[in-house]
């Protein structure tokens, strides 16, 4: 599962993307779910269109098409969809990592400007 973080990381690397694979009038079927997962094994970051024919809700579509691929839906956005997969032997994107103790370090930084010395 992503993070805010890696999800905005991965929303400006798609930024300059164009759209790969287009969902049409069929929807998402197996030729789809196949072109699809191609394009993820080959790029990692792909961008779907999701065409004015097709019949299918683009949040249902996008979350569809990542379970049968193994990815992560990184944005929604109008009809464009934007899916993440790693790849397993040669990741050509890394992704930022989350501070163990964020929260803590967040909490404790307020806490200091709260002593009163006088």
């Amino acid at each position: 599962m992503l993070n805010g973080k890696q999800r905005r990381y991965l929303r400006g690397l798609g930024h300059e993307l164009k759209p790969i694979v287009q969902i049409g009038k069929g929807g998402v079927d197996d030729g789809l779910v196949a072109a699809v997962d191609q394009a993820l094994s080959d790029h990692e970051l792909i961008k779907l269109r999701i065409g004015e024919n097709a019949n299918v809700d683009r949040h249902e579509a996008a979350a569809a098409i990542a379970a049968r691929t193994s990815s992560h839906v990184a944005q929604v956005l109008g009809n464009t969809v934007l899916l993440f997969r790693a790849d397993a032997d040669d990741p050509k994107i890394t992704l930022p990592k989350v501070k163990a103790g964020a929260a803590d370090d967040a909490s404790d930084a307020s806490d200091a400007g709260d002593t009163d010395e006088s």
